[in-house]
């Protein structure tokens, strides 16, 4: 009995675990981490913990430079790997990834964590979190703080919060810009080979941007940025113009403008041999 005691207790001791390194370098989805060890194995019993505590080096998947690899949410793992560094949750003011990270959260297996991101109503029952940031600021301004809260918790009650009519919108623009190149081949040639470069950016007003495109816009290179701020960092995820479109034409905003510039170059000092053509073009949408 006592021999059991001692090996259950030299299994969750840190000196009888693997001989991991001290600094452990991780590939999370593409996105490179550096962290301590023992950060990794802060919370007994998570995915983390048993990987690296109880399984050897040699038996975890790694990338071409040796990193240890997880098939997982890259950006979402900075706030997974923050919490394990002292088990308190910090997320920004505006923070649209909330039920995301619960999911990884469930899935490192930190019930803690998940726990605190689960959806959880108000103390009197009549306000969720499903009421946005820029929702409750539009309310404050236009009736204090006194009348705010009556007037969110009539709003949430009856739904009109939920789904907004199209006359209840709110006007803006929309700017999609889109890079392409194509080859035109020698004369003797009868084909032309056109290829496209897999990026639509998004220019406009945070909000409206993620209205209209939802999970399709990649926001990994600006996600904190609040919803009436405006932003040209954003793409999509697909390469599609006319999927563009027709996001943009569902919720009301049509096209007003557009503007191409484009540049030709050789593939060699050859002028007989093909020519690449690349175009720049802006489509600017606007809803009134």
């Amino acid at each position: 009995m006592a021999l059991a005691d001692t090996e259950r207790g030299l299994s969750t001791c840190g000196d009888s675990s693997p001989p991991f390194p001290e600094i452990v370098e991780l590939n999370v989805g593409g996105q490179v981490y550096v962290t301590r060890h023992k950060t990794l194995i802060a919370v007994p019993d998570s995915l983390l913990w048993n990987m690296f505590s109880k399984k050897s080096p040699k038996d975890l998947a790694r990338d071409n430079k040796g990193r240890f690899f997880l098939d997982r949410d890259g950006f979402l793992f900075r706030y997974i790997l923050d919490y394990l560094r002292d088990l308190n949750l910090v997320l920004p003011e505006y923070f649209p990834e909330k039920s995301r990270l619960q999911r990884e959260a469930d899935f490192y297996q930190l019930q803690d964590l998940a726990k605190r991101l689960s959806p959880r109503m108000s103390k009197d029952n009549s306000i969720s979190e499903e009421i946005s940031q820029s929702d409750t600021e539009e309310v404050v301004q236009q009736c204090g703080p006194s009348g705010a809260m009556e007037t969110l918790r009539t709003m949430s009650s009856s739904g009109a919060m939920r789904s907004p009519s199209i006359d209840s919108r709110r006007s803006g623009y929309i700017t999609v810009g889109y890079r392409g190149s194509y080859t035109i081949g020698r004369d003797i040639q009868t084909d032309a080979k056109f290829r496209r470069v897999a990026r639509i950016t998004v220019c406009g007003k945070t909000s409206l941007a993620k209205e209209v495109f939802g999970e399709t816009l990649n926001e990994s290179r600006d996600p904190d940025r609040p919803p009436e701020r405006y932003t040209s960092r954003y793409y999509l995820k697909y390469n599609f113009l006319e999927q563009a479109f027709d996001k943009l034409t569902e919720v009301g905003f049509h096209m007003v403008a557009c503007s191409s510039t484009g540049t030709c170059a050789y593939t060699s000092n050859d002028p007989n041999e093909d020519k690449i053509w690349t175009s720049y073009t802006e489509y600017v949408f606007c809803r009134e």
